[in-house]
């Protein structure tokens, strides 16, 4: 179960920066209509899966579906700068309401279709967004790749860029923040006396409190000076969050507020990194730029996940404290270096 579970963001993981690459060379939509087609024949073999590793195979080809660099791509290439930030916390703002109706509808939803439905459903789900990028979402101009640039060299470049690296950092830390926090906060939610089926009346009202709080921040001017002020101001509640999470696990109301004031603040980063990514990768590398960058978020999930469960094991709640804590600290100094905040020439 553990790896059918995670082989999905392994292979998200794997497989963004060839996908990105191949945005770049051949155009985001083939590519994307590539990577939604291999998402729903995995979600249809899971569903017919009558063993748990055929259910691991469409686990993987799920994950092999890796598309989230040329759609953030794609966004990027359709939108102007100053717009660029609330289109990506649209994007963002979708996934984190879908994730907060799951909590909510997939008990229901099992107890109805049961899982391999779910996995249908998704599989369905996935064909009619191929004919939502076909009919609705508007052609892109394929960028200019520089002259005499292949793919390595574009790969090289993009990983030499001190800023695109100071914001691959901050994703690779942002989830695995999540990841290891989100091995403590149900064993505390539970500790306080809230039952593990009734969680989703924390979750719930959280993701759609931060979301709503988040809006000021992100729907603001896009000026690269303000995102620049988000993106510290955002890292410092982070690790206020942290360093109060001992202070506030012993009831449930002080873990909501907690975890209120953390989401608002991932939203807010969640939202800005991608654009301030696809301002400063150069034009005809920006797939491959992001999508070295959301393979660091999956392999950031990853880590946390691994090394919260371990120094959760080890330590409990204080193990996360300073697992979180010494990241931000980290993450602070290198958005504060200098050059930090400079334009790329």
């Amino acid at each position: 179960m553990g790896i059918a579970l995670g082989v999905y963001g392994l292979t998200q993981a794997i497989l963004q920066i060839p996908f990105g690459w191949w945005s770049d060379r051949y155009g985001r939509k083939p590519v994307i209509y590539v990577g939604l087609a291999i998402f729903a024949a995995g979600s249809f073999v899971a569903a017919l899966g009558t063993h748990i590793y055929v259910v691991i195979l469409g686990r993987m080809l799920q994950g092999a579906g890796a598309i989230a660099a040329p759609v953030m791509a794609m966004t990027a290439d359709l939108t102007r700068d100053e717009h660029r930030a609330k289109a990506m916390a649209m994007i963002g703002s979708t996934i984190g309401g879908t994730f907060a109706l799951s909590l909510v509808l997939s008990p229901w939803l099992n107890g109805v279709i049961g899982v391999p439905g779910i996995f249908v459903m998704t599989g369905v789900l996935v064909l009619i967004s191929m004919w939502v990028v076909y009919a609705l979402v508007p052609d892109v101009q394929q960028p200019s790749r520089p002259a005499g640039a292949h793919g390595l060299e574009q790969f090289a470049m993009v990983l030499r860029d001190p800023r695109l690296a100071r914001f691959n950092y901050g994703i690779f830390v942002l989830h695995a923040l999540l990841m290891a926090l989100f091995i403590a906060v149900p064993l505390e939610l539970r500790a306080a006396g809230l039952p593990v089926d009734q969680h989703w009346q924390v979750y719930l009202p959280v993701m759609l409190g931060s979301f709503v709080l988040m809006l000021p921040a992100v729907l603001g001017p896009g000026r690269r000076e303000r995102m620049q002020a988000l993106l510290k101001g955002a890292i410092v509640v982070l690790l206020a969050t942290q360093l109060l999470l001992p202070l506030f696990a012993g009831g449930v109301w002080g873990l909501a507020v907690l975890l209120l004031a953390f989401f608002t603040a991932f939203n807010v980063l969640e939202a800005g990194l991608p654009s301030l990514v696809s301002r400063a990768a150069p034009l005809g590398s920006r797939g491959i730029a992001i999508g070295v960058f959301t393979s660091l978020q999956f392999f950031g999930a990853f880590f946390g996940a691994a090394a919260g469960g371990f120094l959760y094991g080890s330590w409990g709640t204080t193990g996360i404290v300073i697992f979180g804590t010494v990241l931000l600290v980290i993450w602070l100094i290198v958005v504060a270096a200098p050059g930090g905040g400079q334009r790329r020439v």
